[in-house]
């Protein structure tokens, strides 16, 4: 009987300490000016580099070049943007929230082909592609999304305070606001399908319906499909932020910047 019992305190404990956990691979060289925004693609990372204010329009931010094991390739790949925040790619272009437009950046050279403004747009913090190429960009201090089709973008959602992640997964977008995460499907109806103790910044499906989300001020979060959230890192004790983080889905890889911390760590999720 007291086996039995000691057995079921065990598995009590185990299950008590959650299904998922981060395992810390490598961590960049603190180097890095601000960066907000961390995505993956073929053998580098992209890192949308801020500095200076989270909104200012000067002229000091850029996009650096990470190897997949955290060096710093080129950290001025791209210069002369403003504030650039969240990249999405399509068809050899990287696209970059950047204030007030979308910067469109050649993946082959770096080299900025143009900047399409964004019609009262003084926020800009995340951007999405879907799979037919559309893309959709937060404006967090108007609490608006908007669309982006044939280099013109015109209003898509409104009303969403704290707006900023941004994630579409086939025909559906996600949506982090200040509290809540939404699934909008394509006729615009909303749907909370979780809540998050502080506004969410990052946001990555990770399989069969769950995602991870980051809040900016050090929260990392596994959120399964019936809405559950698990918390799998806090870095706030440590003054790290956990920005717009980037996902390998291929080797369940998390790439986190932190922000004022001025680095790139790189977890493995189990």
């Amino acid at each position: 009987m007291k086996l039995v019992l000691v057995l079921c305190c065990l598995l009590v404990s185990i299950n008590s300490r959650g299904q998922h956990q981060l395992k810390k691979i490598w961590e960049s060289d603190s180097t890095l000016a601000i960066p907000e925004s961390v995505l993956p693609d073929k053998d580098v990372l992209y890192v949308s580099l801020i500095d200076g204010s989270p909104w200012d329009t000067d002229g000091k931010g850029g996009i650096a070049k990470l190897d997949k094991n955290g060096k710093i390739i080129n950290p001025g790949w791209v210069s002369g943007l403003n504030a650039p925040k969240g990249m999405g790619i399509w068809s050899g272009k990287l696209y970059v929230a950047d204030v007030s437009e979308i910067a469109v950046i050649n993946l082959s050279n770096g080299k900025v082909e143009s900047k399409i403004p964004v019609a009262s747009a003084t926020g800009l913090n995340d951007i999405t592609v879907d799979d037919k190429g559309t893309i959709y960009v937060s404006d967090s201090k108007n609490g608006t999304v908007h669309q982006l089709k044939n280099n013109q973008a015109t209003l898509y959602l409104s009303n969403l305070k704290g707006v900023n992640g941004l994630k579409a997964v086939g025909t559906d977008l996600y949506i982090l606001t200040a509290k809540e995460v939404y699934k909008v499907g394509s006729d615009k109806q909303q749907t909370v399908v979780g809540t998050m103790e502080l506004g969410g910044d990052g946001i990555e499906p990770v399989g069969k319906g769950d995602f991870i989300l980051t809040t900016w001020a050090g929260l990392v979060y596994y959120m399964g499909k019936d809405g559950k959230m698990e918390t799998l890192l806090d870095t706030r004790a440590q003054k790290k932020n956990t920005a717009d983080i980037g996902y390998d889905p291929a080797q369940r890889i998390i790439y986190i910047p932190t922000f004022m911390a001025k680095s790139v760590v790189a977890y493995q999720l189990n």
